[in-house]
């Protein structure tokens, strides 16, 4: 049984490899008799033209106070940012951790006055309106029941500072056995 199955599957494959294939080859003549590339012409080259730099009124891309590391905590003249010597002063625990690191486990209010209770590494701080934390010069601008709102001093990376808002929820226990 396998011996006629191999004699007629090697007679079938003779048979389609035989015939001389006149029609496919006229085919692909007439096909390919009129075919040629058509590639655009490249583009002409313009001279190069040089542009002149002109620094009158242009900031020094060179300034030292803007690549210099320790030249960052030393404000420029006219601009304005963070005291550095008014923190180094303060030496608050709460401006030594980042804004991620802290967590605001409570919420009180003495002679109406609000205080929030603020943890980090199993220390627990009161803070008030006017306080700052974290270490983007965040000063507390007001406290509810929900959390603190920060107003924080940034510097982007050509060295100038802004202001920016930031927020610091209560943590609640929800779904602990404790």
């Amino acid at each position: 049984m396998k011996r006629i199955v191999l004699v007629a599957l090697c007679g079938l494959l003779g048979a389609c490899s035989g015939g001389d294939q006149g029609e496919l080859r006229q085919w692909m003549a007439d096909n390919s008799a009129n075919l040629r590339g058509n590639i655009p012409p490249l583009p002409q080259v313009k001279p190069y033209e040089p542009v002149p730099y002109d620094v009158e009124g242009s900031l020094d891309p060179f300034n030292s106070a803007k690549i210099e590391p320790e030249a960052r905590n030393k404000q420029l003249p006219g601009q304005t940012g963070p005291d550095f010597e008014a923190r180094e002063l303060r030496n608050s625990l709460l401006e030594k951790y980042p804004i991620e690191s802290l967590k605001m486990i409570g919420y009180m209010n003495v002679n109406n006055r609000p205080l929030a209770v603020i943890q980090v590494d199993n220390k627990v701080k009161q803070i008030r309106v006017g306080d700052y934390i974290g270490l983007d010069f965040g000063m507390v601008t007001r406290i509810t029941d929900k959390g603190v709102e920060l107003s924080e001093m940034i510097q982007d990376s050509a060295g100038d500072w802004s202001e920016r808002t930031s927020s610091l929820y209560l943590q609640s226990k929800e779904g602990s056995n404790k």
